[in-house]
């Protein structure tokens, strides 16, 4: 049977238009303006219409893994299906879970664990997921072990993504020491331990990324997949990007880097928190104003998956964006970064992947969610 959401405003590539959708075997039959006649028709009672969101980066997987510091769920499945259910209640329909190849330092040293739990449990969760998951490999070339990491987990059919991180002290997003000094007395560790393992992360990383980078950029060149720069800042390191064959530039720190971004014809993604917020976290660039000047390309979740509706939301009420243009930013220009030429827009043929909301008093809410055409919010 065909669904048709009717009495809805349809958020298409340049214009909001009151319609009707109807989908049909998981794709897209027709678009019309104006209401449907059918008795079977879902009235929308005015709410907006718009592509499934598409999350490019998100952290989130990990945090159902660990809930508490040191604290292992130990159900895999369990915590994948938790995920996932908090990825579709956020008008995510196709989610790039990050997982990190490296970093185990002592901050995160649960990683290591976890890099094989989480990788298996995307993989198996498949038939029960919701939303379509893929995965986004975070390459820590700071971890001596990251090549070893690496190579066997390119064979899995899962993975569609992956990004270089260097997060030494006093590089990218750490390139303020006094901004990481912080970030670990505040996780418990006391004046002198953060001191040390400042030291010892500071020499750790200069050594392994130096080694690191020219055969990982080599081992990746051999795949299909999207690659990324991480916490590009200089103009040096979007260089460094362009020249290791990345196409995006992921999370500049800096407008100095966004720009050069944009002359070296990457594409850019932003935190959607860091909109949401006003700014960054850790002192970077303010991601609102960079989407007004256009060097903004898509937003990913980072770290909170109900930040992505909230920041094209934001764009819209408080910033004045379009709301066509706002919601690409998180549906038709992901898409396309990512290769998916079957998604992201409402158009007859492509996939039936949509969000159904509302916006309250400037708030974002989720009224349904289909995937394929199917209900699954």
């Amino acid at each position: 049977m065909d669904t048709v959401l009717t009495n809805a405003r349809l958020v298409l590539d340049d214009a909001v238009v009151a319609g009707t959708i109807t989908l049909r075997d998981g794709r897209i039959l027709a678009i019309d303006a104006g209401r449907a006649t059918t008795p079977a028709a879902i009235d929308c009672d005015g709410d907006f219409i718009a592509p499934g969101l598409i999350d490019l980066h998100t952290d989130a997987l990990e945090g159902h893994f660990v809930p508490r510091p040191k604290v292992f769920w130990p159900d895999a499945r369990a915590a994948a299906l938790a995920h996932d259910g908090q990825t579709v209640a956020s008008g995510i329909t196709t989610v790039f879970d990050a997982i990190c190849a490296g970093g185990f330092d002592q901050a995160k040293a649960e990683r290591r664990e976890l890099f094989g739990t989480m990788l298996d449990a995307v993989e198996q969760g498949a038939p029960l997921f919701r939303a379509d998951h893929k995965v986004h490999l975070r390459c820590e070339m700071t971890d001596p072990n990251v090549l070893d990491l690496v190579e066997p987990t390119l064979a899995r059919p899962s993975l569609a993504f992956a990004s270089l991180m260097d997060h030494t002290p006093g590089a990218r997003q750490w390139r303020n020491v006094e901004t990481l000094r912080n970030f670990l007395l505040g996780i418990g560790k006391d004046a002198g331990e953060a001191e040390r393992e400042i030291g010892e992360r500071t020499a750790r990383g200069r050594a392994n990324v130096a080694r690191n980078m020219p055969p990982l950029v080599e081992m990746l060149a051999s795949t299909s997949l999207v690659r990324a720069s991480h916490d590009d800042t200089t103009e040096a390191h979007v260089a460094e990007a362009q020249a290791a064959g990345c196409t995006i530039s992921e999370f500049p720190t800096t407008r100095e880097a966004a720009l050069a971004a944009r002359a070296a014809d990457l594409a850019t993604i932003g935190g959607a928190p860091n909109v949401v917020r006003g700014g960054s976290h850790s002192g970077g660039v303010a991601m609102g104003a960079l989407a007004q000047e256009g060097l903004v390309d898509a937003l990913a979740a980072d770290y909170v998956p109900a930040s992505l509706l909230q920041a094209a939301t934001r764009l819209h009420t408080v910033d004045g964006m379009a709301l066509p243009q706002a919601i690409a930013l998180v549906t038709r220009n992901p898409a396309q970064m990512a290769g998916l030429a079957d998604r992201g827009r409402l158009e007859a043929g492509l996939r039936a992947d949509v969000v159904r909301f509302r916006i309250v008093e400037g708030t974002p809410v989720v009224r349904q969610v289909l995937v394929e055409a199917e209900r699954v919010f």
